[in-house]
């Protein structure tokens, strides 16, 4: 085996070792301690992954994915079924960013176990299970592979808001499990109609429809993008993030909102678009006027919410229009912009649940109403929370700027009548992101201190700044230098435009 594809299996082996390590050890703590040494050798083993043989130039435009590292081996012979791992510049950034994410979070749990559910290392455990699952997704190029990863993190992550969530957790996993299930069997039956058709699951050779007639890749892209939708998730089918981000301990929301939300972007992008791009091309005015719904909608329900971490949640649906917009447009741009807005919302938005949670840890209480002059009693955390804002509002200079702006550059460089109103309507749902971050921040941070932000004190812990810091300074590094995601993915978007008709 290649350096490339032994850290390949070690991203996926690690944590799942890890998590099982973190079960069985003795103690709580210890325990807990395994678990963060296993995701960050993982984040370790994931950074080297970067380039390999092909680089940056060696995309043409066949075949569309041309993987930086890959490993193919057997799995079921007798179905044709591979093994078939591998990475490149759409997918790099992303496992890293899972990577960082999970280590974040154990590492937190070092400092914090939320209460509830139990102990500590199972919290830790089941982050690890979720981390298997996500990166499996991100890496997996067998189509059936893909969905065996992409239905691990169901479970733990349902374990995770029942178990260590808020007073009304059970009701909210419950959702989330539902919708997801509702996605999961229309995605199996797009994945049995797109290889029953095929006659293949490899992700390399499907990409650019493999012969697929028109009917069938209209068909299987209605029931891939529908399911890709519901994870990531698209308006209407919204409805469970708003709960499951409320219920959910500050971990499990990071987790859900940085990394979870990305495997339906992504799948939109990778397989949906890859595999029917037919039925993209068919589709992309829908999907674009879908997306400024999102973007409009989430801004004015978050313009009428009275609770921090609820209108965090409802600000990641606006976000997701931005991303969904952008692939609509089927452009170089579009897609470069979907893939920015990805790692720009998981990096903002996870910094964004971390101070949410911390401001209730500390206050008790999520309400705007009762969060006021925050600034005078925590002006740490206060500035924090208005660096995560005026980032996720999109200020130029950081991460949220470039996915959200080039959106609208894209659906402008699409022209008509149809892209040029959405560009416009995506515009205005910029104004309103703007608008209820500031509304936000004039509630919590400004004004005299509510009876519940009297008595805070004004500094942080250590083990806050270790978790947070990271995440701002990614949200300066990409804002500023946005090749550092960029320039990875540049040669496989347009090696995937070339295939769509």
């Amino acid at each position: 085996m290649t350096f490339g594809q032994v850290l390949l299996v070690a991203v996926v082996a690690v944590p799942a070792l890890g998590a099982l390590a973190t079960a069985v050890v003795p103690g709580d703590r210890a325990g807990r301690v395994v678990g963060t040494v296993a995701a960050a050798v993982t984040l370790l083993s994931a950074l080297p992954l970067v380039g390999g043989d092909h680089g940056w130039f060696g995309y043409g435009p066949r075949p569309a994915v041309q993987p930086w590292h890959q490993l193919d081996l057997p799995w079921v012979p007798g179905l044709d079924l591979r093994f078939h791992l591998g990475v490149d510049g759409i997918s790099w950034p992303l496992v890293v960013l899972t990577a960082l994410l999970t280590l974040l979070c154990c590492a937190y749990t070092l400092w914090r176990v939320p209460p509830g559910g139990g102990s500590g290392r199972a919290l830790v455990a089941l982050l690890l299970v979720v981390e298997v699952g996500i990166l499996g997704t991100f890496l997996a190029l067998d189509l059936v592979l893909f969905f065996l990863f992409f239905e691990v993190v169901l479970l733990p992550m349902y374990a995770i808001i029942a178990g260590w969530g808020g007073a009304d957790r059970r009701r909210a996993a419950r959702k989330f499990a539902l919708y997801t299930l509702f996605g999961s069997v229309l995605l199996l039956v797009g994945v049995y109609v797109v290889v029953a058709a095929a006659g293949t699951a490899d992700l390399v050779a499907l990409t650019g429809g493999a012969g697929l007639s028109r009917g069938t890749q209209l068909a299987a892209f209605t029931l891939l993008a529908i399911a890709f939708a519901v994870k990531s998730p698209l308006w209407p089918l919204h409805s469970w993030l708003p709960d499951a981000h409320t219920q959910a301990p500050t971990v499990g929301s990071v987790i859900l909102a940085g990394v979870l939300l990305k495997m339906g972007t992504y799948g939109l992008i990778r397989i949906a678009v890859g595999v029917a791009p037919e039925g993209a091309r068919w589709a992309a005015p829908v999907l674009g006027v879908l997306a400024v719904a999102a973007i409009l909608i989430g801004g004015l329900v978050c313009l009428a919410q009275d609770d921090l971490k609820r209108l965090i949640a409802y600000s990641s649906v606006g976000h997701m229009g931005f991303v969904l917009l952008g692939v609509a447009t089927l452009t170089a741009t579009g897609i470069q912009a979907a893939l920015i807005g990805n790692i720009a919302h998981g990096v903002i938005t996870g910094l964004l649940f971390f101070l949410a949670g911390a401001v209730k840890d500390r206050a008790h209480t999520g309400s705007l109403a009762e969060l006021s002059g925050l600034r005078e009693t925590a002006p740490r955390l206060a500035g924090l929370l208005g660096f995560a804002a005026v980032a996720s509002l999109g200020l130029p200079g950081l991460a949220g700027f470039w996915g959200e702006a080039f959106a609208v550059v894209a659906a402008v460089q699409r022209g008509g009548p149809l892209w040029l109103t959405l560009a416009g309507l995506a515009a205005l749902g910029g104004a309103l992101t703007a608008a209820y971050f500031l509304r936000l921040l004039r509630r919590v941070t400004h004004g005299r201190p509510s009876p519940a932000v009297a008595g805070l004190a004004p500094g942080l812990a250590g083990a806050e700044l270790t978790a947070w810091a990271p995440l701002v300074l990614l949200a300066l590094a990409v804002g500023l230098a946005p090749a550092l995601v960029l320039s990875y993915a540049s040669g496989p978007v347009e090696a995937l435009l070339g295939v769509v008709p």
